[in-house]
């Protein structure tokens, strides 16, 4: 069972004492959570999810440690108990294609491939993933569900006159694959999140958002000298600007995502929240 100390100040009698206008506020905005953020406590998924509900969060987004421990279905259930969406889930490069039946069993609006294995970090490998994600997402979209892919900072070295990410974009399917864009990510590769959403308007459908403390230089290397993470409204990004860019582009998705913290990671969770619920209100 998951140890309640992991919880951190923000304990469950703390939160469920607020009140339940506060906690629950319609927005047409949703926010979402990408489950591996919680990774550490998925053990007690039940109580995760109940305590991401709490904050007032109302979406998930799945990962691969999930599904050798739950059925699509049982999994689903879970997390629709808990009063929270689905709608996406991040799904192996090497083993893409033999969860597109798991993934629409999930009733998934998304299906996301969250990056590529390391030996493909070259451009050969770069135009090879972009063949594959034509192949797959028109298999995707016959199950209902549409193909995005995740970016990190690796996927900006330059190769030539080109990137990783602008082969990718040059090559693939504009109107069958999608961006589901990391702003913390792409800020570490020295590139700006907002004039990635003027650039792309139609293809970046979902983002990721969490911040970037101030002092570090930007890299193209996908190492732990890559991570300099905090809360989203704690560091360096225009969350103003990028968030009402997307609302002009209509982004369709959005999740807090931060790989590692300093806090306890549902008081993480909770700063993360307030900060865009005031700019999203």
């Amino acid at each position: 069972m998951l140890n309640r100390r992991e919880f951190g100040k923000v304990s469950i009698s703390a939160l469920a004492a607020l009140s339940t206008s506060k906690l629950f506020a319609a927005s047409a905005k949703p926010l979402g959570v990408q489950l591996y953020t919680v990774r550490r406590q998925i053990d007690d998924l039940p109580e995760v999810l109940h305590s991401i509900r709490q904050i007032g969060y109302t979406e998930v987004e799945t990962y691969s440690g999930l599904y050798q421990s739950y059925s699509a279905k049982d999994l689903r259930q879970l997390i629709t108990d808990n009063g929270l969406g689905i709608p996406s889930g991040h799904f192996e490069y090497d083993t893409f294609a033999a969860h597109f039946d798991y993934a629409a069993t999930l009733s998934l609006k998304y299906m996301v491939c969250p990056m590529l294995p390391q030996s493909m970090w070259n451009l050969d490998g770069f135009k090879k993933a972009a063949d594959q994600f034509n192949k797959w997402a028109p298999e995707v979209e016959k199950r209902g569900m549409k193909f995005a892919f995740h970016n990190h900072n690796y996927e900006f070295h330059q190769y030539g006159n080109t990137t990783g990410f602008d082969t990718l974009m040059a090559n693939t399917d504009a109107k069958h694959v999608f961006i589901e864009m990391d702003c913390y990510w792409m800020t570490q590769a020295g590139r700006d999140p907002l004039k990635m959403l003027k650039a792309y308007p139609e293809r970046i459908r979902m983002l990721h958002l969490k911040d970037r403390k101030p002092g570090f230089p930007p890299s193209q290397e996908l190492n732990d000298a890559a991570g300099h993470f905090t809360e989203v409204g704690s560091g360096t990004i225009d969350w103003k600007a990028i968030l009402a860019q997307a609302e002009k582009n209509h982004v369709d998705y959005m999740f807090v995502e931060q790989d590692q913290t300093d806090r306890p990671v549902f008081e993480s969770l909770r700063i993360s929240y307030d900060y865009l619920r005031k700019l999203l209100s």
